[in-house]
């Protein structure tokens, strides 16, 4: 009889299979089957907070037949994933099944290969009864938290609300964002330039006013304290007193982790949070590649360690030797620190390629879309971070004008090292090489022109989805498989909007906010809510017991449940309404942008005396090639997004392809998206084109 061996997912049960033979019975569990009963708190909080653990609706049938196919078989081997969301769903699966979580029946696989198989198949263990623990302590918490909190933001601001430990810390870090833009007092400051060039020789280039002759430096603050400067400068010799030259070192970024994937895919891509870690799975759980059939082509993708294993330096190191020369392989091993506010987990490695050889281009043979992107960005990474420094050869001239001192600076690639194959994505644009003339101390320069730009000091942006996780991971909010769910959920919630990329709070979210910071500053502050996810880890390390942790909390929170209703008895907060420019064709007052259970719709500011409403839909500032109509976002009776005309039901045109900002050079008309490329819907016309991946992302997809 073969013995059983249960994963999470059908896709990881296939790949699994295919390297354990006829021996075994892979299957796959479908994610959690239990969990704390929908309809009730589902933990006696008065016993010991004991847990009434139900099997998940719909999840019977899948459990009957587990049980059947243990029954038939020699043995049970629970083989979900490597974390607490894996330890939790292998405990309940060994509840479900009679077994002893004692006893040796767990295997967890860090990668999806031949090897990684093999080597965890050969080290079975018991549960980890203190990851379980520390999961099933996190679950509670969140439990305890949304349904005591929920009742109250019911009588409070709306029906249908709920609250989230960890997402209201969110939604707190974007509207003090928010607030902080709101309040920020600009400062004005000039910059001076000299465009120069050495006498007689070509090649001009800036340099920037600095500091008094002296070496004081020098902050121009107005236009007169400008226009002074610039009068004092007028006629003088500019002179450079002082050439520094040097050579400057760049070191790789560190492999990914979790919350560093998700933000460099956001900007390289355009990614969420969610759709990222949606490829991200399916590389783990195995594809199939030419030549290798199914295999897993990256390591276990929810960590937070920076750490990597030694055959797979050495493995990358040939590579690079093989393909760059010896001279572009690192001689040393790097070690990175984790910049987390919490010490990192070291269970896993770092994400990389589980079989480094195997190139993106090869891989891109068998594999297309996200997941083909998603495997380029991360085996790059990694051989880059295995990859020699890029060396600049640096240069820095002080020049003196009368009682002024301009600098300037640039540098030039002497080696490229790792740039050869990666180069981070940043929010900001990246320095470019610029290298100055060559330039002696003592010289005389020629001034082209003196110029004086008026600027003001910046706020700081509105969070986008990859310096949200980053915010949340440097102040210890959340774990790497929290950060994807956060997001999603304060999205769903309708709290938090995302516009262009940029996170932004409704009036419902800022509500909420507003409740919450005065009524349950615990849960909202940060630190208070990064020691809570400290506490967890000890938990998790055996350290602490999960239900006086779970008490320690909720004593607290009680309390100011209590107080809460005190301070707010008979009173109510009043969600704003959004404006926009229609007015209602029944009554003659302005339609306003109202939030629901549903989500948002439009409605007549006259309510409830006039009911007027209808759905709010998503221009996409395409036009309908059929008549002419605003094609907008749509839903699917399942969720699918899809595009049609204003004019239905006169007319009926509907793709599933996004219309994109481009207008056809041939007629004028909107160009839709597909498959790579864009093309032209207007009958006749026929005109298509190569796409460009980062120009055109739809925030849409990732709904």
């Amino acid at each position: 009889m073969p013995k059983l061996v249960i994963v999470e997912s059908p896709a990881k049960a296939k790949t699994i299979g295919k390297y354990l033979g006829r021996g075994y019975k892979v299957t796959a569990s479908m994610g959690h089957v239990r969990d704390l009963p929908a309809s009730t708190l589902g933990i006696d909080v008065e016993n010991g907070y004991t847990p009434k653990y139900i099997t998940i609706k719909g999840k019977q049938k899948l459990v009957k037949e587990l049980k059947a196919e243990a029954k038939k078989c020699d043995g049970v081997l629970l083989a979900t994933d490597p974390d607490r969301e894996g330890e939790a769903i292998s405990w309940h699966l060994a509840n479900i099944l009679g077994l002893d979580p004692s006893a040796p029946n767990r295997v967890t696989f860090d990668e999806i290969t031949k090897k990684g198989v093999k080597e965890g198949m050969a080290h079975p263990r018991a549960i980890n009864i203190d990851l379980f623990n520390a999961q099933q302590a996190r679950r509670e918490l969140d439990r305890l938290v949304g349904y005591k909190l929920s009742p109250f933001l019911w009588k409070k601001v709306r029906r249908g609300l709920s609250a989230g430990r960890v997402q209201s810390v969110a939604v707190r870090l974007i509207r003090d964002r928010e607030l902080e833009i709101e309040n920020f007092k600009p400062d004005e400051y000039w910059n001076i330039d000299a465009l120069l060039n050495p006498q007689g020789e070509k090649g001009e280039f800036t340099a920037r006013l600095a500091a008094t002759a002296d070496g004081k430096k020098l902050t121009v603050t107005n236009k007169q304290q400008a226009d002074g400067i610039r009068a004092a400068l007028d006629g003088r010799d500019y002179t450079i007193t002082k050439i520094e030259k040097g050579k400057r070192r760049r070191q790789p970024s560190p492999p990914f982790i979790t919350s560093t994937l998700q933000q460099d895919a956001s900007r390289a891509f355009g990614f969420s949070a969610t759709r990222t870690m949606r490829a991200a799975q399916t590389l783990y759980e195995g594809v199939d590649i030419a030549g290798h059939g199914t295999v897993g082509l990256i390591t276990y993708m929810r960590t937070d360690s920076l750490r990597i294993a030694a055959e797979a330096q050495a493995a990358a190191k040939t590579f690079i030797a093989e393909r760059w020369g010896d001279n572009y392989v690192c001689k040393t091993a790097r070690k990175w620190k984790s910049r987390s506010a919490t010490a990192a987990q070291d269970a896993h490695e770092a994400i990389r390629p589980s079989m480094p050889e195997l190139t993106p281009d090869e891989v891109e043979q068998s594999i297309s879309g996200d997941t083909a992107k998603l495997y380029r960005l991360i085996w790059s990474r990694f051989m880059a971070s295995q990859m020699a420094d890029c060396i600049q050869d640096t240069v820095s001239a002080s020049i003196t004008a009368g009682d002024y001192l301009f600098r300037a600076s640039g540098f030039r690639v002497s080696f490229d090292g790792f740039t050869a194959l990666y180069e981070e994505s940043t929010d900001d644009a990246k320095k470019k090489e610029t290298a100055l003339p060559p330039l002696e101390e003592g010289q005389t320069l020629k001034l082209k022109k003196l110029t004086a730009d008026q600027k003001f000091t910046q706020p700081p942006p509105l969070y986008t989805e990859a310096t949200l996780i980053h915010a949340l991971e440097e102040n210890g909010i959340g774990r790497p498989s929290t950060y994807a769910p956060i997001i999603t959920t304060i999205v769903d919630r309708g709290y938090v909007e995302k516009d262009q990329k940029k996170l932004k709070t409704t009036p419902l979210g800022q509500a909420v906010n507003t409740v919450m910071m005065e009524q349950f500053p615990d849960i909202v502050n940060v630190k208070f809510s990064a020691d809570m996810e400290k506490k967890l880890d000890v938990v998790e390390a055996g350290q602490a017991d999960w239900v006086k942790t779970i008490d320690d909390f909720y004593q607290g929170f009680e309390k100011s449940l209590e107080q809460a209703e005190k301070n707010m008895e008979g009173k109510r907060i009043k969600v704003e309404d959004i404006p926009t420019d229609e007015i209602c064709e029944k009554c003659g007052r302005p339609m306003v942008i109202k939030s629901g259970r549903y989500g948002k719709f439009v409605a007549c500011s006259g309510f409830p005396e006039c009911r007027n409403a209808h759905p709010l839909v998503k221009d996409t500032g395409g036009l309908c090639p059929l008549d002419g109509g605003h094609m907008l976002v749509r839903k699917s009776a399942k969720g699918r997004v899809y595009y049609g005309c204003s004019n239905y039901p006169k007319c009926n045109f509907m793709t599933w392809d996004e219309p994109v900002p481009e207008k056809c050079p041939q007629c004028g008309q909107t160009l839709f998206k597909k498959k790579g490329q864009l093309y032209c819907a207007k009958e006749g016309c026929g005109f298509t084109k190569p796409i460009d991946c980062l120009l055109y992302t739809s925030d849409a997809a990732d709904d």
